[in-house]
């Protein structure tokens, strides 16, 4: 009897640990449905859609003949965007491409923003948003529970003529909402239309 006691107390004191560990652990896990923050700027948890936010199963399937909109910005940089398609996971994701005109290698500089979290994804187009005038809302880009956007990244930016694919994810507008204007860091305003 006395040798089974302390075998029965430490399973005991385990299972305590553990219950504890998991409290905690969901504790941690808790959402931000209580935040006040405005809408765009709360941690969104990865969407099925961006399992691998810089993989090329996000990247392709863009019909380069389609181009929603052309912006031209500094050093000879042309930005297309060839589709926005909703998703019914109420995410918007952007596609398009980048050239680099110029004849020195584009770093994407400013291209990230400047919110504090952002700033950590480097050479990205994490900066970029999405602006409803009608509804004068402006949606930020997702990014996951580690503050990495749900966009692609150029990590060793662009060389000079080369095109790049890229993508970015943002909260989808309200379903009425079709015609959205783009906007990234240091290029032009483009206007675009959501479809899906």
């Amino acid at each position: 009897m006395r040798a089974a006691m302390p075998r029965i107390r430490f399973k005991g004191a385990a299972v305590a640990a553990v219950t504890v560990a998991m409290a905690v652990a969901l504790t941690a896990c808790g959402g931000d449905e209580g935040s006040d923050k405005p809408e765009g700027e709360q941690k969104q948890p990865r969407s099925s859609a961006s399992e691998k936010p810089n993989s090329p199963d996000t990247e392709e399937s863009v019909d380069p003949s389609v181009v929603l909109a052309s912006v031209k910005g500094p050093g000879d940089i042309d930005l297309v965007v060839n589709s926005a398609q909703r998703d019914s996971g109420g995410f918007v994701t952007v596609k398009g491409s980048v050239t680099n005109g110029s004849k020195q290698r584009f770093a994407a500089q400013g291209w990230q923003g400047n919110e504090q979290e952002m700033v950590g994804n480097g050479a990205s187009v994490a900066g970029a948003s999405l602006v409803d005038q009608t509804g004068k809302k402006r949606y930020l880009t997702l990014r996951d529970t580690d503050g990495r956007c749900l966009c692609t990244k150029f990590t060793t930016g662009i060389g000079p003529g080369e095109t790049i694919p890229f993508f970015v994810q943002f909260p989808a507008p309200p379903a009425g909402v079709t015609d959205v204007d783009f906007q990234l860091p240091t290029m032009p305003t483009a206007t675009i239309k959501i479809s899906g």
